[in-house]
């Protein structure tokens, strides 16, 4: 065998092994990580719909940076405020992308960064206060370009 017979079937044996180890899942697993996601942050609290605006695009050209600022109705006094804002998505890697603390010394209960989409998907922001209960909001996003993707295309 030459040495040029030998690269070849190392190459071959090396890229079959890879593609044999593409990860196929369910079609229901990627909402089963973002449920599992979401409960490890708020355990068995009932999640409420209201009080939390999550402004992102609906249609974005790419997936690598996506504009998103989240927003929470409070006083933000000492009395009453929002301790944190949690976002979550659907169909990246990490269904938790982001953990922010807040406390009444914020002044306003907003955040606003840049997120990576690995395809068209539902984020949600879930906002916990300071009497320990959880408001969200949700966004459906369509992608025309993803990032971060993990499986092999």
């Amino acid at each position: 065998m030459t040495n040029s017979e030998h690269t070849r079937r190392t190459f071959f044996g090396l890229t079959g092994g890879a593609a044999a180890m593409v990860i196929v899942r369910p079609a229901n697993a990627a909402p089963a990580m973002l449920q599992a996601a979401i409960r490890n942050v708020v355990g068995e609290a009932n999640v409420r719909t209201g009080k939390v605006k999550l402004d992102i695009p609906p249609l974005v050209e790419n997936g690598n940076t996506v504009p998103m600022t989240v927003s929470v109705t409070s006083p933000m006094t000492a009395d009453e405020y929002v301790k944190s804002i949690h976002v979550f998505n659907e169909k990246n890697p990490q269904p938790n992308i982001g953990n922010f603390h807040l406390g009444p010394r914020a002044g306003r209960a907003q955040v606003s960064t840049r997120i990576r989409l690995a395809d068209s998907q539902k984020v949600t922001a879930i906002a916990r206060l300071s009497d320990d209960t959880f408001w969200s909001a949700t966004a459906d996003v369509v992608v025309t370009l993803a990032a971060c993707t993990e499986e092999a295309i």
